[in-house]
C-alpha cells in the first residue's frame, strides 16, 4: 500500500517523556516518540521558552497540533511524515 504524500492526520494525544522527548498518538492510530532537541536548538523568540524542559513539558494538543502556552505550535502532518519516514511510528493496540 502506497503512503499518502500528505496524510490527513492530527495529533490525538501527547505525553512529555522528559528533556525534549514526546510520546505522540495520531488520529490514524499510529504512535511513536519524537525527540525535538533539534527543533528547540534553533533560535527565535517563540522557541526560547521551549529550551527549558519544564516549559517544554507544558505541551498540549489544540486543534490537532502540538501547542505550547506561548502559542508556538507544530504542524501535525509534517511531524507525522517526519516520524513515518524515520520509521518511528507503530500502530497502537486496539481501542483503549
Amino acid at each position: 500500500m502506497a503512503k499518502a504524500e500528505f496524510p490527513m492526520v492530527d495529533v490525538l494525544r501527547v505525553r512529555s517523556l522528559g528533556g525534549h522527548r514526546l510520546w505522540l498518538r495520531f488520529t490514524d492510530g499510529s504512535e511513536g516518540v519524537r525527540d525535538l532537541t533539534d527543533l528547540v536548538a534553533q533560535s527565535g523568540p517563540m522557541l526560547k521558552p521551549l529550551k527549558s524542559p519544564d516549559y517544554f513539558a507544558r505541551v498540549f494538543v489544540e486543534s490537532g497540533a502540538l501547542t505550547w502556552p506561548n502559542g508556538f505550535d507544530i504542524d501535525s502532518i509534517h511531524l507525522y511524515m517526519q516520524m513515518r519516514d524515520a520509521g518511528a511510528l507503530t500502530q497502537a493496540a486496539a481501542a483503549e
